[in-house]
């Protein structure tokens, strides 16, 4: 992401930088950083998982805890554990 899609994209969402910040789980600077693409004359880069961030906010989802587990699956694999003799 470049940085100007990422202002294009915290503006499609009429969010501040405050609240793109808070959003994404940053401070206000690093947003300013993101927007203008360097920090302190050097460059300064998005990082894939702020990216895909974004993309997952644009869609609605504001936090995920991974697939719910399969209690069939997680079942087994207790039993098949609890059956297995340790041998050293």
């Amino acid at each position: 992401m470049k940085p100007s899609q990422f202002k294009a994209w915290r503006k499609s969402l009429k969010m501040t930088q405050k609240e793109a910040a808070s959003a994404l789980g940053l401070k206000s600077r690093i947003i300013q950083y993101y927007e203008k693409g360097e920090r302190n004359g050097e460059k300064f880069a998005i990082p894939k998982a702020i990216t895909l961030a974004c993309y997952a906010l644009t869609l609605g989802v504001d936090s995920y805890s991974g697939p719910e587990p399969d209690k069939k699956k997680d079942k087994k694999l207790r039993a098949r554990n609890r059956s297995a003799s340790f041998r050293p």
